[in-house]
């Protein structure tokens, strides 16, 4: 997917225009951010609202994460065949539909099939923005320009999510209540479809290959068998056939691996690059990917739960509380780059320490808070905990996909991004079946935090080893360059609270 072709010749663009079409399709991924941080947020309120179970509020995130990663290796390919405008359109009108239907929900299930859908939608959208940013700014000072504000827009994102989360949901806007939070998605996504005919331009991949469905099929089911037992699990007592389940999604990925690896085709794009994970840094920076992700997603599904079930915050209360992991997160960005081209992979372990730190500041913390108490106890632990997400996760990125030979650099990223979706929903199921389960022995929503945090702080921990096997030199501009080929690069602050 490097070597991209317009349809139409870009120097027939003016620059008021590329600038248009770039706003336009920061707009429209921003939906999906916001979305990541905003459902958090209501979760409690759409527990009392929908009698949902537990397990049923797992499924509310994990399945968003679990559809996002099974569509996201193929949609890159289909926006080279088919055009990347279209395939972005129609996932931003696909998410606006989906988030009516999700606002419009009457029990947990329709809601979930909606959040399903919607993060097949936002999969569609998200490959086709730096893509399409590539080929029609062609000049590289003003790519990097567009890179820097769709960088800057998304990486405040989470923040306003939280907020927005709280206000609309403690609001009750028109009696609307939590579902507000999927309304708001309507008007954007009519807003980016209207626009988005207008002004972006239409650009594909003349040697693009054809998208492999029965692959992709494969690899989405695989991922579905692997986190359905741990999410059901607990529900269910745990018997011998879940387990048979997530032996076979691990069998089926690992299959789906091997045989593309032994007979490439020439006729349809690999989703998977079995040899990639012979190189040390990029399975390394693999793992420490899905252990991240696990961790965060996992921790912080359940901070927001026990914020709002067990310390009787409300929403907006809540939300402000986890502001302060964004803010850490936002004043530790501009300097995580440099570090790392200077101190080489020392910053990633430094920001995996800080994050275990920051979780265990917070969970510290936990007991000095009580019910509607004050959220400053926890709040240092936040910002730690949120400047080393930015220490560790945005130079991993460009470490990685600089690890990757040249020629996969499309397929690199590619994998790189639903290992994160699927580390997110594993860490969601195992760390939530680890709160609930405490929950449901009689314990208080505070000490069920408490038992999840060190599960948090050792998924950090994790990260920080793994990192230790990252190439030990800085990391050069040569290789920020190399990685910045990719043509779907991952967006690392996909990792909202």
């Amino acid at each position: 997917m490097a070597s991209t072709t317009a349809e139409a010749s870009v120097t027939d663009i003016t620059s008021q225009r590329r600038w248009l079409a770039a706003t336009v399709m920061i707009i429209g991924a921003l939906m999906d951010m916001i979305d990541v941080t905003i459902v958090n947020v209501a979760l409690p309120t759409i527990r009392r609202s929908l009698g949902a179970s537990a397990t049923q509020l797992e499924w509310v995130v994990s399945g968003y994460m679990l559809a996002f990663a099974a569509v996201l290796i193929v949609a890159g390919s289909m926006g080279d065949r088919f055009g990347r405008k279209r395939l972005f359109l129609f996932g931003a009108g696909l998410f606006g539909l989906a988030s009516l239907c999700a606002g419009l929900s009457a029990n947990a299930a329709e809601l979930i099939t909606a959040r399903v859908i919607q993060g097949g939608a936002a999969a569609c959208m998200a490959p086709q923005v730096l893509a399409t940013f590539r080929v029609i700014f062609t000049s590289i000072k003003q790519r990097g320009q567009a890179f820097a504000v769709y960088g800057a827009m998304l990486g405040v994102a989470s923040a306003i999510g939280l907020l927005l989360g709280g206000v609309l949901t403690d609001a009750n806007l028109f009696g609307w209540s939590w579902r507000a939070v999927f309304f708001v998605n309507v008007p954007v996504a009519v807003i980016t479809l209207v626009a988005g005919l207008r002004v972006v331009p239409e650009t594909r991949d003349a040697a693009a290959r054809r998208p492999n469905y029965a692959g992709a099929a494969l690899l989405a089911a695989s991922m579905v068998a692997i986190v359905y037992p741990l999410l059901e699990g607990r529900q269910l007592g745990w018997p011998a056939w879940l387990w048979l389940l997530v032996v076979g999604g691990v069998l089926g990925v690992t299959g789906l691996g091997v045989a593309e690896a032994r007979r490439p085709s020439q006729r349809t794009a690999q989703l998977l690059n079995a040899r990639l994970l012979r190189v040390p840094a990029f399975a390394a920076g693999l793992g420490v990917q899905v252990a991240f992700a696990a961790a965060m997603q996992g921790f912080f599904l359940t901070f927001a739960l026990w914020l709002q079930i067990g310390e009787h915050f409300s929403p907006l209360k809540a939300g402000v509380t986890a502001v302060a992991f964004s803010i850490g997160s936002f004043l530790a960005a501009p300097v995580a780059v440099p570090l790392a081209q200077k101190y080489g992979r020392l910053i990633l372990v430094l920001g995996a320490g800080a994050m275990a730190g920051g979780i265990v500041a917070v969970d510290a913390a936990v007991p000095h808070i009580g019910i509607g108490g004050s959220p400053w106890p926890a709040v240092p632990g936040l910002v730690t905990a949120g400047a080393g997400l930015a220490l560790l996760v945005i130079p991993l990125v460009n470490v990685v996909l600089a690890a990757a030979p040249a020629a996969a650099a499309g397929s690199a990223s590619g994998v790189f991004s639903t290992a994160q979706q699927l580390g997110g929903a594993v860490g969601v199921a195992l760390l939530g079946t680890v709160f609930f389960d405490q929950v449901d022995v009689g314990h208080t929503f505070a000490q069920a935090i408490q038992h999840v945090a060190p599960y948090a702080v050792g998924g950090f921990a994790l990260c920080g080893v793994l990192s230790l096997l990252l190439p030990k030199t800085a990391v050069s501009e040569e290789a920020l360059v190399a990685a910045d080929r990719s043509a779907d690069q991952p967006d690392p602050v996909r990792t909202g609270v």
